[in-house]
């Protein structure tokens, strides 16, 4: 069994798709492979994300995370690709499995909105998480 691919995408790749490739990441280890990506890319994580994943234990900064653009090159090479508010923008390649996760955009929001982002993004991860394991 080779090891799945996961791409996270929203519009900004500054906040829900950083959180989920870092909750993704914590919590599957090198069960599988991470990736995230924004269809406009902000030039920055949103600090309010920075300060929610801390909470968690999580350093988005320390990690190295930031802002990409997305490629279709990377979505055609992912096994499971999931949206969070990017609409159309995301190329479409058969035999990819894609999932659109309705999450509010934490962007401009204060911290305690952003927790319960954060919180839904996490539960939502480990559901996902749990699917990759039982293939």
């Amino acid at each position: 069994m080779t090891t799945p691919e996961v791409l996270f995408v929203c519009v900004h790749n500054a906040g829900r798709s950083q959180m989920a490739a870092a909750f993704l990441a914590q919590h599957g280890g090198s069960d599988v492979v991470v990736r995230s990506a924004g269809t406009a890319p902000a030039n920055t994580i949103n600090p309010i994300v920075v300060e929610a994943m801390a909470e968690k234990g999580i350093d988005l900064l320390a990690s190295g995370a930031a802002p990409k653009v997305l490629d279709a090159t990377v979505v055609q090479q992912s096994d499971y690709v999931i949206t969070m508010g990017c609409g159309d923008a995301c190329p479409f390649f058969p035999g990819v499995h894609y999932l659109d996760w309705q999450l509010d955009d934490p962007a401009g929001q204060n911290l305690a909105f952003v927790r319960t982002v954060r919180d839904a993004i996490e539960a939502l991860v480990l559901d996902l998480l749990a699917e990759l394991r039982a293939r």
